[in-house]
C-alpha cells in the first residue's frame, strides 16, 4: 500500500532502496541480539546460508523487475503458484504429507486470487509472468531450506545476504538515483517493515510450520493489499477483488480451523494423555 504514495516510479530504484533500508535494520537488530558476533554468525552460514541469501535476493528483485514487463494483475496470478510448489517440493525433499484440507485450500486461494485480478489479467507480458515465476519457485525452496536447516542453522543472517545482493543487482540498473526526501521515508518504512521484519518472522516460523502452510499465509499480503490502499489511500476495492479475497481468507481460515482439530485430536489421543 505504501508504493501508492510514492513519488519515485522506477522500480529497480525503488528495489534498491527497499533493500538498503531491509538490510540496516537486519543489521541492528542483530547488533542488538548478538552485538559484536553479528558480523562473524552473517559469515558463519557458509554456502547453505549463501543459497538462502541467494533466494531471498531473488524473491526481492524479481518482482519489481516483473512489474517493468507486466501487469500487477499477471504476477499477483503467478504468485498463487507459491503454495503448490511449496507442498509439492516439502513433498519431494522432507517427506512431508499434505493433507486432503490443505490440497484444497490451495485450489480454493488460487482461484480466489485469480477472481481477485481477473479484470486486469492479458495476454501480454508473458516475459514479465516468466520472471516473476522465479519469486514462488525461490520462495519454495527457501522455505523447504529454512525448515531442513533451521533446527542446526541460524538462516536469519541470510536475509542480510539477499537484501546486499538485491542492492548489488538492481543499484546499476537504478543509476542516477532520483529518491525525494518524502519517498526516502516511505521506502524506510517499506524496506524495515515490508520486507525486514516479516523475513526475519519467516525464518523463526519455519522452525515450527510446513513450507506449504508458510506459503499460504504468506498469500494474505496479497489479499490484504486492497484493504490497507482502501484505508490508507481511498482506493476502493472492485466486486471481483472482494469476492475473490473473501474467498483466499475462507480457505484459509478453514483449513487452520481443520488443523486445530486434528492437533487437538492428536493430543487427546497420544500414549501420554492416554496414560493419565
Amino acid at each position: 500500500m505504501g508504493t501508492r504514495f510514492l513519488d519515485l516510479s522506477e522500480g529497480f530504484e525503488i528495489a534498491f532502496w527497499r533493500s538498503l533500508f531491509c538490510a540496516a535494520f537486519v543489521i541492528v537488530t542483530m547488533i542488538v541480539m548478538h552485538r559484536g558476533q553479528w558480523l562473524s554468525r552473517t559469515l558463519s552460514g557458509g554456502s547453505l546460508g549463501w543459497l538462502s541469501g541467494l533466494m531471498w535476493a531473488v524473491m526481492f528483485t524479481c518482482f519489481m523487475i516483473a512489474l517493468t514487463f507486466t501487469s500487477v494483475a499477471n504476477v499477483l496470478v503467478v504468485m498463487a503458484a507459491s503454495p503448490l510448489l511449496a507442498a509439492l517440493l516439502g513433498m519431494l525433499v522432507l517427506r512431508e504429507s499434505v493433507p486432503l484440507r490443505t490440497w484444497l485450500a490451495i485450489g480454493f486461494t488460487g482461484i480466489g486470487l485469480i477472481w481477485m485480478v481477473r479484470e486486469g489479467l492479458s495476454g501480454d507480458g508473458l516475459t514479465g509472468m516468466a520472471i516473476a515465476f522465479a519469486v514462488p519457485v525461490a520462495a519454495a525452496l527457501n522455505l523447504v531450506l529454512l525448515k531442513k536447516t533451521g533446527a542446526r542453522l541460524d538462516l536469519m543472517p541470510s536475509v542480510l545476504l539477499g537484501a546486499l545482493i538485491c542492492m548489488a543487482i538492481t543499484l546499476p540498473l537504478a543509476w542516477p538515483l532520483t529518491v525525494g526526501a518524502r519517498d526516502l521515508f516511505i521506502l524506510a518504512a517499506l524496506g524495515c517493515l515490508q520486507l525486514a521484519l516479516p523475513c526475519m518472522l519467516m525464518v523463526r516460523v519455519a522452525h515450527h510450520l510446513a513450507p506449504h502452510e508458510i506459503a499460504l499465509l504468506g498469500l494474505l499480503e496479497v489479499v490484504l493489499g486492497p484493504l490497507w490502499a482502501w484505508i490508507g489511500a481511498g482506493e476502493h476495492p472492485g466486486v471481483s477483488t472482494i469476492q475473490g479475497g473473501a474467498l483466499v481468507l475462507g480457505a484459509l481460515a478453514l483449513n487452520e480451523w481443520f488443523a486445530q482439530r486434528e492437533r487437538r485430536a492428536s493430543a487427546l489421543t497420544s500414549p501420554r494423555t492416554l496414560a493419565r
